[in-house]
């Protein structure tokens, strides 16, 4: 029993290892990808090639597409919000904001959730503590943001990924509400949702895609990296480990995010490191701690459910239970 609870507790910790290596990674092979491509054709080739490798997971494990036009209205919009919209703003907004700045930003989608839930009426009664988080984490960003310094292109582009991070914050909201609970396999789901990103980013192309390129073997190997993994293997990763080991663990993940932008950016791009981000960053990752935190029940006899099966957890579901533990700041 000690050694398949110790297994099991090894193979957790690698998973969410693999998943805020990968994810965290998002902002350098963006950052790379920037150099030959523009920031549509980005958005493109990261929906376009991340829904091939799903599709095909999809069918090759027997699955297919949802049906019905109800459920694709609902998977287009968070198809919108989730990937197409934050994702061009990511590619725009680091045309002049350093990768590990971008992942620190992203960090700020629990708060941005926070308020949407306030201004819906889905979040009452605010207690201190989440309060005080709430402030803290927006002071961070502040701090990071530094307006008092930041101007021109650079300003616009933190900016950018701050409505990229909102964006996150209206998906996730607007999926739990939609798509929560439907029995849709995990994989056709995750498939449909990039197939429709995909969809919508082609329709854009003709206005701001079709610039030269230049496919240098760095850019071509950045659009293949964050394409397969850090779109399409991200997707069914997370939703195996909240599955299997629970949103507390996969919080975990939205922890190590930034932290892992910053030093990847540091080390392999040369980024600068400042006392400035770092504390930033230190105060948003507190602050949305702190908003994280949940009243412990008074009932000490809480009811039990059955583990739903990995195949067959709908991706809202999972996105919905990450989200009050770190909200997909986690999906870059």
């Amino acid at each position: 029993m000690t050694d398949n609870s110790g297994t099991r507790a090894l193979r957790g910790g690698v998973r969410v290892a693999v998943l805020a290596l990968l994810w965290g990674s998002t902002f350098l092979w963006t950052e790379l990808a920037l150099r030959g491509l523009s920031p549509l054709q980005v958005t493109f080739a990261r929906c376009a090639f991340g829904a091939l490798v799903l599709v095909v997971a999809c069918y090759a494990s027997g699955h297919r597409l949802p049906k019905g036009g109800t459920v694709w209205r609902h998977i287009v919009v968070a198809a919108f919000f989730c990937n197409a919209l934050p994702f061009a703003l990511f590619s725009v907004g680091q045309q002049t904001v350093d990768s590990g700045l971008a992942g620190v930003l992203n960090a700020t989608t629990p708060l941005w959730s926070i308020i949407l839930g306030l201004t819906l009426g889905s979040e009452r009664g605010l207690r201190p503590v989440r309060l005080a988080g709430l402030l803290l984490g927006f002071t961070g960003t502040i701090v990071i943001f530094a307006p008092w310094r930041t101007t021109g292109a650079t300003g616009w582009g933190a900016l950018a990924i701050l409505g990229a991070a909102v964006s996150y914050a209206i998906a996730f909201t607007y999926m739990g509400r939609t798509l929560v609970r439907r029995g849709t396999p995990t994989i056709s789901l995750s498939a449909a949702q990039l197939v429709a990103a995909s969809g919508l980013t082609a329709l854009a192309v003709p206005i701001g895609g079709l610039d030269a390129i230049d496919p240098g073997p760095t850019v071509l190997v950045a659009a293949v990296v964050l394409s397969v993994c850090c779109t399409a293997v991200t997707f069914h990763l997370t939703y195996r480990i909240i599955n299997d080991e629970g949103a507390t663990d996969a919080a975990v993940v939205g922890y190590l995010l930034p932290v892992v932008s910053v030093l990847l950016g540091a080390v392999v791009l040369g980024e600068d490191l400042n006392i400035r981000v770092v504390l930033g960053m230190a105060v948003v990752l507190l602050g949305v701690a702190m908003t994280r935190r949940r009243e412990t029940p008074t009932n000490s006899a809480a009811p039990t459910k059955s583990a739903a099966p990995a195949q067959t957890v709908a991706p809202a579901q999972t996105v919905a239970l990450a989200e009050e533990a770190v909200g997909p700041g986690t999906r870059p």
